[in-house]
């Protein structure tokens, strides 16, 4: 089992920043691959980012590429998501997800291991 744990989220005017955390626990953090989603009110949860166990590949959404930046430090345990120039429309429940794969991955059902959320609220 891994157990994942977010921190970081907060409230913030458009165009700030906040870098959220997720903390692992468990087995090997290194052999996995871990990713960010999020869910808005009335929508389905959705892919952010995503990371392969190294670090050295990442992959994005759309609506985030430019402005998001996902990393890990596995001395750490630790995953990170710096955002950047946030916009309303980032307002989510944002989400640490771990998968027992060692390459990126970005599909939901691949991960394994979920964190609880923090909430990260974008004012215009």
């Amino acid at each position: 089992q891994v157990q994942l744990v977010e921190s970081g989220g907060g409230l913030v005017q458009a165009g700030g920043s906040l870098r959220l955390s997720c903390a692992a626990s468990g087995r090997t953090f290194s052999n996995y691959a871990m990713g960010w989603f999020r869910q808005a009110p009335g929508k389905e949860r959705e892919f952010v980012a995503a990371i392969g166990w190294s670090g050295a590949n990442t992959v994005y959404a759309d609506s985030v590429k430019g402005r998001f930046t996902i990393s890990r430090d596995n001395a750490k345990n630790t995953v990170y998501l710096q955002m950047n120039r946030l916009k309303p429309e980032d307002t989510a429940v944002y989400y640490c997800a771990g998968a027992r794969v060692n390459w990126v991955v970005s599909v939901e059902g691949v991960f394994d291991y979920w964190g609880q959320g923090t909430q990260v609220t974008v004012s215009s």
